[in-house]
């Protein structure tokens, strides 16, 4: 490989690469929490979402079984997982938590609850009396709500964000916790993502238009969504957006996360890793150590499944 990566006309030494990730992970090692958790910024209480993207960036060290042994401690009876010690209700972050078990290879009863309590977690747009409204016309909820997405908590309706991680979770455990139900609502949630996809091949945060209007696409979620529908032969104007949102956005998390997305599709792709000093929000910093050419985004990685949705 060359000793210099160039994008947008612009040269980056490999060694600058490796630093950026090395101070990102520096960043993260400092800013743990005496629980063993991370807030959203170094200081600040443990809340699960900074816990889990930094567990996973630093996997392999005593840093990150000291965060998930934090996190094991705030599973809920009902199997998930709150985002926060103070909340008493599960949500979204229950599936980056089945994913921080897999990654560890813990097959045991807590992932199994976990599972299960994705698995029968749905929008609530996705009740019979709104799929009844929308077949009869009544009502155009901008999506087919029989395609059942996930929410960010019960009761909420569903959105493209907490439904890429819920499919990324359920497609890791399909291979050693397989069910026909689970194999369903892999299906059911691909078939949702491609419901709401915008008309330029990308994703905004839930439904592609609003009372008829044509919403646009946005890095992040386009991004995030990618990398739910990882094996699938048909995201060519997907990926051809991603290269201009990629150039083009001044978000580091939507770049960290279309990198990853370009990486696990098997594409090449030279984003300069970040140089100089980690940003303040701890979750950026822990996607854009993910992100890197060295970092753990493979955790994201799911397998094909024979007979299922890909």
């Amino acid at each position: 490989m060359p000793d210099v990566l160039t994008q947008s006309g612009l040269s980056y030494p490999k060694q600058d690469l490796k630093e950026g990730l090395q101070t990102r992970l520096e960043t993260l090692r400092r800013s743990q929490n005496p629980d063993g958790g991370w807030g959203f910024v170094p200081g600040k209480a443990s809340w699960l979402e900074p816990t889990a993207y930094a567990a996973l960036a630093l996997h392999g060290e005593p840093a990150a079984d000291r965060a998930w042994a934090l996190l094991r401690s705030w599973q809920l009876p009902d199997g998930g997982w709150p985002p926060s010690a103070g909340v008493k209700a599960s949500g979204w972050g229950t599936a980056l938590c089945a994913t921080i078990a897999m990654a560890r290879n813990e097959w045991d009863a807590p992932l199994q609850k976990g599972i299960a309590w994705l698995v029968g977690a749905a929008g609530v747009e996705t009740n019979w009396l709104a799929v009844v409204f929308s077949r009869i016309g009544l009502v155009d909820y901008g999506r087919n709500v029989a395609l059942k997405a996930w929410p960010w908590r019960p009761g909420n309706s569903g959105w493209v964000e907490p439904t890429v991680h819920a499919l990324v979770a359920l497609k890791l455990a399909a291979p050693k916790l397989s069910s026909k139900e689970l194999r369903e609502r892999v299906q059911t949630g691909e078939a949702q993502l491609l419901d709401v996809r915008g008309r330029d091949g990308g994703w905004n945060y839930g439904s592609p238009k609003v009372l008829g209007v044509e919403l646009p696409s946005y890095p992040e979620t386009t991004a995030l969504a990618l990398v739910a529908l990882q094996g699938r032969k048909d995201m060519g104007k997907a990926f051809d957006l991603a290269r201009k949102q990629i150039a083009e956005t001044p978000s580091p998390m939507a770049r960290a996360w279309l990198t990853i997305a370009m990486r696990l599709h098997g594409m090449d792709v030279n984003p300069p890793e970040p140089a100089g000093k980690s940003p303040a929000d701890l979750v950026i910093t822990a996607v854009e150590a993910l992100a890197a050419p060295e970092g753990n985004f493979r955790f994201f990685k799911t397998p094909a499944l024979s007979g299922g949705a890909v």
